[in-house]
């Protein structure tokens, strides 16, 4: 049990994060859902480019080796991207002219 709130913790973080930079993201550049192609194009592979040691496995094997905690991050902060773009769009019909 106690292994288990320092993955929630982590969880939480990511999603905050994500979703404030989203959301400022969003309303800079006018956009919708910027932040999730950002975080799935860019972040991620960056990322799993990063911390890919091309000597000892192949790529495949490499995504092999993250465990259950690493995926639930990456879905923790591309759920924060995707509530921002969602969050900016019900803003703007709702008549917010700001976002």
């Amino acid at each position: 049990m106690l292994q288990f709130i320092p993955v929630v913790v982590l969880m939480i973080l990511f999603f905050v994060m994500m979703f404030g930079i989203g959301f400022i993201l969003n309303m800079l550049m006018k956009t919708t859902w910027f932040p999730c192609y950002l975080f799935v194009i860019v972040i991620l592979p960056v990322v799993v480019y990063s911390l890919w040691n091309r000597d000892q496995m192949t790529l495949l094997a490499h995504l092999g080796s993250f465990q259950l905690v690493d995926y639930l991050t990456g879905l923790a902060g591309l759920a924060g991207a995707f509530l921002s773009g969602w969050t900016i769009k019900t803003l703007r019909i709702k008549g917010f002219k700001m976002f």
